[in-house]
């Protein structure tokens, strides 16, 4: 087992601007990996997620805990000729099939949106992606995470829900 592994630290961001002038989102990420054991860690991450639209208005802050599991395309390592997992990883990464970590995980952790007073509430989901190691000591990576905060922007419901492609760097 080893505490804050090799590139521990992660900084990620996504951007989308909206159709309409007046709707804009961002989200920022920085996180650390706290421990690895083999294909398996733990990092946790606090997340900056904006929303600025004509009729909302939102700023969410999250801390979450990301247990993850590297390379789970591993168990798909069969049949002894051609295995399941090298074709996937030919097919998904094609020249980088080598150096690509694909990951699977799953988030839980706390939320607090603004402006306004709120008390905070309750995140989980999942996410599946995939990092390259560029040098010694950075990585590239992708993910695409689901989101389900335990907020209420518009009044309706208590689920806001939000899917989330990000691209960042490990150091």
């Amino acid at each position: 087992m080893e505490i804050l592994p090799l590139r521990p630290f992660n900084v990620d961001i996504a951007l989308r601007q909206a159709f309409s002038p007046n709707d804009r989102e961002i989200a920022l990420q920085a996180g650390l990996t706290a421990l690895s054991y083999g294909n398996f860690e733990i990092g946790t991450t606090y997340q900056y997620f904006g929303l600025a639209s004509s009729t909302v208005k939102a700023d969410v802050h999250s801390i979450y805990a990301n247990p993850r599991w590297n390379n789970f395309l591993d168990i798909l390592d069969f049949p002894a000729g051609k295995p399941i997992n090298r074709l996937l990883r030919h097919v998904l990464f094609g020249p980088l099939e080598d150096r690509a970590v694909p990951f699977v995980g799953v988030i839980g952790g706390a939320v607090v949106a603004g402006p306004g007073t709120h008390i905070p509430a309750y995140l989980y989901g999942a996410d599946v992606g995939v990092r390259f190691p560029v040098g010694h000591s950075i990585a590239l990576e992708f993910t695409l995470g689901y989101f389900v905060y335990g907020l209420n922007f518009e009044g309706q419901g208590s689920n806001e829900r939000q899917l989330l492609f990000t691209t960042g760097f490990f150091f």
